[in-house]
């Protein structure tokens, strides 16, 4: 799905809390940069770097619509949306899932052992069977990486 947004001329956006966004910021700069191979630059918005939108949107708009606020202005159709939780409940993650959903693009969550309710509003859940937080991190950045991976593979 993300390789196939990407050759088709689509972005990915990323979004989580805490280390989720850690790891959104992440794999988004793999992807912009290079991860093991020399390569394009592929378009990648990690949606928790911007203090400024992260700010002025909680304010205005409430905290659970940062994300989804990001997705109204920033995600076209066929672009991916990937939703990182390890609980699978975080409200601002739901709602940009939700609102990426409206607007035509695709969606993956990447969450743990309690998927729900993210893992039913994607197209896609990649859900590590744990409740550990730690052990769920772990496992979502090493997708991240074969995602990475496989992206590197990609000719464009």
């Amino acid at each position: 799905m993300i390789c196939a947004a990407l050759l088709a001329g689509k972005k990915i956006l990323l979004c989580g809390n805490g280390g989720s966004a850690a790891d959104a910021q992440h794999i988004a700069a793999e992807l912009v940069g290079t991860y093991e191979k020399q390569r394009r630059s592929w378009p990648a918005i990690a949606l928790t770097t911007d203090t400024s939108a992260l700010t002025a949107l909680s304010n205005d708009f409430g905290y659970e619509h940062v994300f989804a606020r990001q997705v109204a202005g920033l995600a076209q159709a066929g672009d991916v949306l990937i939703a990182i939780s390890t609980s699978g409940k975080s409200p601002n993650v739901l709602r940009a899932a939700e609102k990426a959903r409206e607007i035509g693009c695709q969606t993956i969550a990447l969450t743990g052992g309690n998927a729900e309710p993210l893992a039913s509003l994607c197209d896609l859940a990649i859900v590590v069977p744990t409740m550990r937080t730690s052990r769920v991190q772990e496992a979502h950045i090493t997708i991240g990486h074969l995602w990475c991976e496989m992206v590197d593979l990609v000719q464009s």
